[in-house]
């Protein structure tokens, strides 16, 4: 016998249960509507250029990761971790990767849990953050860290350290493309695409801040870079319709960020901009 859902007086669902529903698709990569509808061709052909790479899978509390480093010929100057967006897999970081690695950059990628071919089908902003700490205490002495949007919010959340990650990850610069500001931002998109209730979004919204510990409010971008203090790059084109350009102008406004905005390229096709690679391997090369 099929247990129906518990609904309103007005035949909607509870608002619980709502929230919990939301929560379950919001964290479903697959099913997220800001994937492609050409995905897999995506993926086929941004693949193709790790076939240099060393790949390695690796046990973290939060599944099995899948990784790739790029080894330079003419010896090591540093290490950077590459971490790729919502829905997105570490093939899509590689015009960084392959660019840096001529430049004497080890660089590191990694698919987030449930993107590409690591493990599970489910995953949090939390979960990948612990993906971040775990891959770098893996493959130390990371000292650099490229984040593209919302793999961006993440690396600074392992960065910052704060309960209940286990420690910071002390980065000495990042590089952050298309990252979004306000976490409550994505979350309030999400639920108008969902047409949420406030109750209902309210309570999709409790479960996040209760893997994160701490409120949506407080969950932005502008809090983490104030908390790890770090030289940081912000890259941005002016058109990106998923993040506005108006989060990375407020991004630019906190002590060591400095931002490069860019004209055409949206939220994916600046990862593949040549202006764009040169833009972060300058900046690092100001450290390394």
């Amino acid at each position: 016998m099929t247990i129906p859902w518990p609904l309103t007086a007005d035949g909607g669902l509870l608002p619980e249960l709502a929230g919990a529903r939301a929560f379950r698709r919001f964290c479903t990569p697959e099913l997220s509507s800001c994937r492609s509808m050409d995905h897999g061709r995506l993926v086929e052909r941004a693949r193709f250029h790790l076939r240099f790479a060393q790949a390695q899978r690796l046990a973290t509390s939060v599944g099995t990761l899948q990784t790739y480093v790029f080894e330079p010929k003419g010896g090591c100057v540093a290490s950077v971790l590459l971490v790729h967006g919502w829905t997105g897999e570490a093939a899509f970081m590689s015009a960084f990767a392959e660019y840096l690695c001529r430049r004497g950059l080890r660089t590191v990628l990694l698919d987030l849990p449930a993107h590409g071919q690591s493990a599970g089908r489910q995953t949090t902003l939390m979960d990948c953050a612990h993906a971040v700490h775990e891959v770098a205490g893996a493959m130390s002495p990371i000292r650099f860290v490229i984040g593209h949007s919302i793999g961006g919010l993440a690396v600074l959340v392992a960065g910052e350290g704060r309960h209940p990650m286990p420690s910071p990850r002390l980065f000495e610069a990042y590089v952050l493309v298309s990252m979004p500001d306000r976490f409550g931002d994505v979350t309030r998109r999400f639920g108008d695409e969902q047409a949420l209730s406030p109750a209902a979004l309210r309570a999709f919204e409790r479960q996040l801040e209760r893997l994160a510990e701490r409120t949506i409010g407080d969950f932005t971008g502008s809090n983490l870079l104030t908390a790890t203090g770090r030289p940081t790059l912000l890259l941005h084109a002016r058109d990106d319709q998923e993040v506005p350009f108006t989060d990375a102008e407020r991004l630019s406004a906190m002590p060591g960020a400095e931002l490069q905005a860019f004209d055409g390229l949206g939220h994916r096709m600046i990862l593949y901009a040549p202006p764009v690679v040169r833009a972060a391997a300058a900046f690092l090369a100001r450290f390394a």
